[in-house]
């Protein structure tokens, strides 16, 4: 079942807009290149534009197939490029994580952007379950959720192999939204 989202979100400073073959460098040079703002998601961190290439050909791809919604966010004024933000879609569940720019920590775009994604998905009748989980340690992120009403759901000692973490297993926390 392919979900009825919005290709584009705004909220007060951002865009959000499905993502394009042309945002890659942008993508490349702001987070996906780079270790610190890599560390607690699942995939490995770029090393060359080509991965970031085909990273996209498989978002855009995805995203038509109904199994995954990526977006590019921007700052409203002035186009610049500061992370995304990305939906999985699993039979009407919703798996959400977020990653911003290590230039742009701290100014509350990732709180922003989750919160008025989370007001998006709960508009979609067909999504019973909205969920994200997230390292024990990543406290930025724990914070985040909290802040825009998650509950967390579990504690799973040494659940998921983080690639850019030795690929050991990890401490994670399970939250869920609940409107």
């Amino acid at each position: 079942m392919v979900l009825d989202m919005p290709e584009t979100i705004e909220t007060a400073r951002l865009v959000l807009r499905r993502l394009r073959h042309e945002d890659a460098e942008e993508i490349f040079y702001s987070y996906a290149s780079k270790p610190e703002a890599t560390k607690y998601v699942s995939w490995p961190t770029h090393e060359t534009i080509d991965s970031t290439r085909n990273f996209i050909r498989a978002a855009v791809s995805a995203w038509s197939l109904g199994l995954d919604y990526t977006y590019g966010i921007r700052l409203k004024e002035d186009g610049r490029f500061v992370g995304s933000f990305g939906i999985i879609h699993e039979d009407g569940k919703a798996q959400f994580g977020y990653i911003i720019s290590p230039s742009q920590w701290g100014r509350g775009y990732a709180t922003e952007a989750c919160r008025q994604m989370l007001e998006v998905l709960t508009q979609i009748p067909s999504l019973y379950r909205i969920h994200t989980f997230v390292d024990a340690e990543n406290t930025a992120s724990i914070r985040v959720l909290q802040k825009c009403g998650l509950t967390e759901e579990a504690r799973l000692p040494k659940w998921f192999r983080f690639v850019n973490q030795q690929n050991e297993p990890r401490d994670c926390v399970l939250f869920r939204f609940v409107p």
